[in-house]
């Protein structure tokens, strides 16, 4: 295991065996850091502390256990994601899941116990089956035919992890599920850019759940189910046709942004979604796209947050880590340790900002 994260952490750090070797200096050959990465030995005391120093890491990423190996890892846009990219995108999700489950096993909590939809993995024939599989998720989670007021709380209060955090640019998003040590059950994660728009934040997190869902052995094209599921799943086609009307030629600006800002979709998907249940036709689209739609995919028009906003973002791993130091179960330089956060924000955290000021005086 240490073997496999230092590997991922030079790779996320940019060096080969020989680069690394020349910023540790003379102490360390390429040989040596190859053997260490195999597994063959282990760094002594001082090579480890330089080694953390070198790729900007921490001891707790390369020595824990609570995370073996990222599996089944599907990333959105993998087409354009290069293998350095996909290097640094594991690292980063492995040390906060690393944190995550940590602090779980803390407070005695089942990491694996997700809410599964009873109907499982689905093996389906055809693409627009994605849409019955999102009508069933509905059906199955009490969800009725209203829009998501919060996806990340619905994943999250099933049970998935949901990590928002800076990414390359040219990665959406991807899914996972994390291999632990002793046998212990996988635990599925699902990760999106923090610098998206919401509207895109919210149809990955779709898009990704149902990859989770459609059995990646259907004959299909696996993107293009999952986006079917994600606009049904977002925008359900009985809530639609009762806001909009079962059939429309023509659509007003304003019209669409009231109803793209109450699905909390993009503008470009939402025009999508109502081709995909036919309130308009191929002609209405393509008129919207050269029109006053032009420009959507690529920037979103008037999007629901504002400049330095950040809305429907996890909560659930800072509300568990404030909980264990509420309950003295850890200190708060360790609750500083899991959330990066100072010692004075993790004392504002827990007391208040009157109460931390107290203390201070």
């Amino acid at each position: 295991m240490f073997g496999d994260r230092l590997k991922l952490a030079r790779k996320k750090a940019g060096y080969s065996l020989r680069d690394l070797a020349d910023v540790l200096g003379s102490e360390v050959s390429a040989q040596a850091i190859g053997k260490y990465e195999r597994g063959e030995m282990m760094p002594s005391s001082s090579v480890l502390s330089r080694l953390i120093r070198a790729l900007d890491v921490s001891l707790d990423y390369l020595l824990n256990d609570q995370v073996e190996e990222l599996e089944a890892i599907e990333f959105r846009k993998l087409s354009r994601t290069s293998a350095g990219d996909r290097a640094k995108v594991e690292a980063v999700v492995i040390d906060c899941l690393q944190r995550y489950l940590a602090v779980e096993e803390i407070l005695e909590l089942d990491s694996a116990a997700w809410r599964a939809p009873k109907l499982g993995t689905r093996f389906i024939g055809e693409e627009s089956e994605g849409e019955v599989l999102a009508q069933d998720i509905r059906e199955e989670w009490e969800l009725g035919i209203d829009p998501i007021p919060n996806m990340t709380a619905l994943l999250e209060d099933h049970g998935i992890k949901v990590l928002v955090i800076p990414l390359p640019d040219n990665v959406s998003g991807l899914t996972c599920l994390v291999r632990r040590p002793r046998h212990k059950d996988k635990v599925p994660v699902i990760v999106v850019n923090a610098e998206h728009t919401l509207e895109r934040r919210r149809l990955t997190l779709a898009h990704e759940f149902g990859h989770r869902l459609i059995d990646p052995q259907s004959p299909i094209n696996q993107e293009k189910a999952a986006n079917i599921f994600a606009g049904a799943l977002l925008v359900s086609r009985d809530h639609l046709e009762r806001e909009i009307g079962a059939t429309r030629h023509a659509l007003g600006y304003r019209e669409l942004i009231q109803l793209k800002r109450m699905y909390r979709v993009s503008a470009a998907a939402f025009l999508v979604r109502l081709r995909q249940v036919g309130i308009i036709d191929e002609s209405t689209l393509a008129y919207a796209f050269q029109t006053y739609a032009r420009g959507w995919r690529a920037a979103e028009p008037e999007p629901i947050e504002q400049s330095g906003q950040k809305r429907e973002m996890p909560r659930r791993f800072e509300r568990l880590c404030y909980r264990a130091l509420a309950e003295g179960l850890i200190s708060p330089g360790k609750a500083g340790e899991l959330l990066h956060l100072p010692l004075e924000d993790i004392e504002k955290g827990l007391k208040g900002p009157a109460g931390a000021d107290a203390d201070s005086r």
